[in-house]
């Protein structure tokens, strides 16, 4: 059986994106293309309606992309649990109510058993300074959270 893994929204844009001039953004782009090809096939993938709002938006040309590389994965539906957890992360939880969406990403796979949370989203995601709260707000809504990485620390075998 393949781990489960919740592809959060910036992945789907670093595939598409035109190469950036950024040093940094240009190599985490091409690490994204890079466990793309070699890792992507290793896990189930999953996906949500709040993915599809965000890469729905901006240049036409650009989500057209962004929304067919999702087209095959399972999309997880929201739910009382999803929603009350997303609210506890950001109410009395680290995620600024600006984070919102990033909230929901991080309640959505938990919600749903994801054994990995796939982002570069490393300001309100993959930020490791606030695992231990997000962990400690996932136990007490019945929840496992779900390890939040990037393509880069997925990439070995």
């Amino acid at each position: 059986m393949k781990p489960k893994l919740y592809l959060e929204s910036t992945i789907r844009s670093y595939l598409v994106a035109r190469p950036s001039r950024d040093a940094i953004l240009a190599g985490q782009q091409e690490c994204t293309r890079v466990w793309w090809k070699k890792r992507a096939a290793h896990f189930e993938i999953f996906v949500s309606d709040v993915v599809t709002d965000e890469i729905a938006a901006g240049e036409a040309a650009m989500a057209i992309k962004r929304l067919a590389l999702i087209k095959p994965f399972v999309r997880l539906t929201g739910s009382e649990k999803a929603r009350a957890l997303t609210h506890a992360l950001i109410h009395g939880g680290p995620l600024p109510v600006r984070a919102a969406r990033d909230a929901a990403h991080i309640a959505l796979s938990a919600a749903h058993g994801m054994h990995f949370l796939l982002t570069w989203n490393c300001t309100h995601i993959a930020n490791a300074t606030m695992y231990g709260k997000l962990r400690e707000i996932c136990a007490a809504h019945g929840c496992d959270c779900p390890a939040i990485c990037t393509p880069e620390e997925l990439l070995a075998e």
